[in-house]
């Protein structure tokens, strides 16, 4: 892996080699811990920052017969786990839960002294973001989570499903007033329970929400050298914003032809 922006004369970062975890965590840091997108701003631990990591092909396809697997790649693989070790909270669409087959996130020995440090468990929080509830709560994401999972849904949701996700042990939170949830509470729910280090994975109808609520604070996108043509949508496949939100480019790193790229909000 090489660093293409910002661009930087240290030896270290232009050879192409597998960068370590430690110096990828640098790298991804979020800004309330002093990462790279900038300096700690007073009082800004107090608020949520939400960053979304996604996978495209060249096309634009973010997934291809229903998982991003296929467009991944090692170091797709390593900077997906880097997120994951930084965050409070790992924020995803039932739809998501569903196809990707997801289980509880797990601890990282090689993230456990950053972890400590800044007073996090020792693994995320899976946030389940779910309407209708159509979940399978015998599964081990669950049922055997090293920190309990949390299901987001709406107001109105069915009372039983509910209990169903509270008897399998999640913690179940109102964001919505409706059956719906509203995505600019979903930041602000998981902000008052301290989980501030936000990271989405998708997919892209929720991510298109969050968006469309100006909630979104950066997008990690991994481009792949491929292309996958067919009917997949893009990473955000949400409601149209009346104007384009711009986004600054923050880094650039590139590993066998993939693009490992880092916007933030302006």
């Amino acid at each position: 892996m090489r660093r293409l922006f910002p661009a930087s004369h240290e030896t270290s970062d232009l050879d192409n080699r597998q960068w370590g975890l430690d110096e990828l965590a640098d790298v991804y840091a979020y800004p309330m811990d002093g990462g790279e997108l900038g300096a700690p701003l007073p009082g800004q631990r107090d608020t949520a920052w939400l960053r979304a990591n996604m996978v495209s092909s060249l096309d634009g396809a973010a997934h291809h017969e229903g998982k991003s697997q296929p467009l991944s790649s090692d170091a797709d693989m390593r900077i997906f786990g880097t997120l994951r070790g930084l965050a409070d909270a790992v924020v995803v669409g039932a739809q998501t839960v569903r196809q990707e087959g997801y289980r509880p996130a797990r601890a990282r020995e090689a993230f456990a002294a950053r972890r400590a440090a800044l007073g996090q468990p020792p693994a995320p929080v899976i946030a389940v973001v779910s309407a209708g509830l159509e979940l399978d709560f015998s599964l081990p994401l669950f049922t055997e989570p090293l920190v309990p999972t949390i299901v987001l849904t709406g107001a109105q949701a069915a009372p039983d499903r509910v209990a169903a996700a509270r008897e399998a042990g999640a913690e179940v939170i109102v964001a919505g007033d409706s059956e719906r949830v509203e995505p600019g509470r979903v930041k602000r729910a998981l902000s008052e329970r301290g989980l501030t280090r936000l990271l989405t994975e998708g997919g892209p109808k929720m991510l298109g929400q969050f968006a469309a609520a100006g909630a979104l604070d950066e997008l990690c996108l991994s481009l792949a050298p491929m292309v996958a043509a067919g009917a997949a949508p893009r990473i955000m496949n949400g409601p149209r914003l009346e104007v384009p939100e711009r986004f600054v480019l923050a880094s650039v790193m590139e590993e066998a032809g993939f693009l490992f790229t880092r916007y933030r909000r302006i």
